[in-house]
């Protein structure tokens, strides 16, 4: 029963091991060069400075190699955080609106396959039928509340900046500045 799953995972296990092995066979080569190099490196200093002032040079430049790695690693993952942050931000209440919306569409059609495709389907559909009418202004009153909290189309959206109008641009104003066109508020209340 579970043999397919596990046959699948072991595949998909084996093929990541195996890009990854390879990635690594190319990184190969590139690492017995860095390690000659460090050798002749090593060599021409101790020839240059001495033996002991030569490991101390190769040690510091090592340490000073390992600092630069390590603060563009952090600073990469600080970048990556915050980007991070900006996108759940925006996508949670993206994701939340979207998923409202299609789950206030698809619900009625749901229910309404549901109830005919019944055995007591018809019947029970013009019962509903009954209830509705007679609970008319109900009804009107949650179909009301579900359009308050239907989606918008009035949002910009990501690359557009909204424009503000004359209205929301003067309705804005705190009541203690006067309005754009130079007259004050508070002398014609």
């Amino acid at each position: 029963m579970f043999r397919s799953l596990i046959n699948d995972a072991k595949s998909a296990a084996g093929a990541v091991i195996g890009k990854y092995v390879i990635r690594a066979s190319v990184a190969v080569p590139f690492v017995v060069a860095a390690g000659f190099g460090t050798a002749a490196t090593t060599l021409v200093l101790i020839d240059r400075f001495g033996a002991v002032i030569a490991y101390c040079l190769m040690a510091g430049g090592f340490a000073a190699i390992g600092l630069l790695a390590a603060l563009a690693v952090t600073v990469k993952e600080q970048e990556e955080e915050v980007v991070d942050t900006q996108a759940e931000k925006k996508d949670t209440a993206d994701v939340a609106t979207d998923a409202a919306a299609q789950a206030a569409v698809q619900l009625p059609l749901a229910l309404l396959g549901t109830l005919l495709t019944s055995p007591m389907g018809p019947g029970a559909a013009a019962g509903g039928a009954k209830m509705v009418v007679r609970h008319l202004p109900l009804v009107l009153l949650i179909a009301l509340i579900g359009l308050l909290f239907w989606p918008s189309a009035d949002e910009p959206a990501e690359g557009e900046v909204a424009e503000p109008n004359e209205d929301t641009a003067a309705s804005n104003q705190p009541e203690w500045q006067p309005a754009r066109n130079g007259v004050d508020r508070h002398s014609t209340i």
